[in-house]
């Protein structure tokens, strides 16, 4: 990130998600931050999982929310002016891979940035019961910048 280090880039992102209303209310965590890298952490809490068939896995939506934010953010961090520019979805993507019972972590890497669309792919996984890691949901998203 131009005029960031890693450090700060955490931080200003960080605040970015603490004042917004839906990703404060998921905890979500910014781990790392680079240029063109994200890693986010949402933590597992009962009010983020499912009710009936599936009681106790983390809702799926979730990790399709990790998946946008985290590439784009990422794609944000790529840019020449990430704070003043604007980032939005404009295709996603999400294969969802087994079920998910813990923290879920994303880990989004941009493809490509060019002066109008960014491509992240992003890898999602969630610590298990016995204690892996298993990779719970993948996705590709495209975002339009604007300058």
């Amino acid at each position: 990130m131009t005029g960031f280090d890693a450090d700060d880039a955490s931080a200003f992102i960080q605040s970015y998600v603490d004042d917004h209303g839906f990703l404060s209310f998921l905890d979500l965590d910014v781990e790392s931050a680079g240029d063109g890298e994200m890693t986010l952490r949402v933590p597992y809490d009962e009010k983020l999982t499912n009710h009936g068939a599936g009681e106790g896995n983390v809702h799926g939506g979730i990790a399709a929310t990790l998946i946008d934010t985290a590439g784009g953010l990422a794609v944000r961090t790529a840019l020449e002016e990430p704070v003043g520019a604007g980032v939005a979805t404009i295709d996603l993507n999400v294969s969802y891979l087994r079920p998910a019972r813990g923290d879920l972590v994303a880990d989004a890497s941009v493809v490509r940035v060019g002066s109008t669309v960014g491509v992240a792919e992003v890898s999602v996984t969630a610590e298990e019961p016995d204690g892996d890691t298993e990779e719970v949901a993948v996705g590709r998203g495209s975002f339009r910048i604007f300058n």
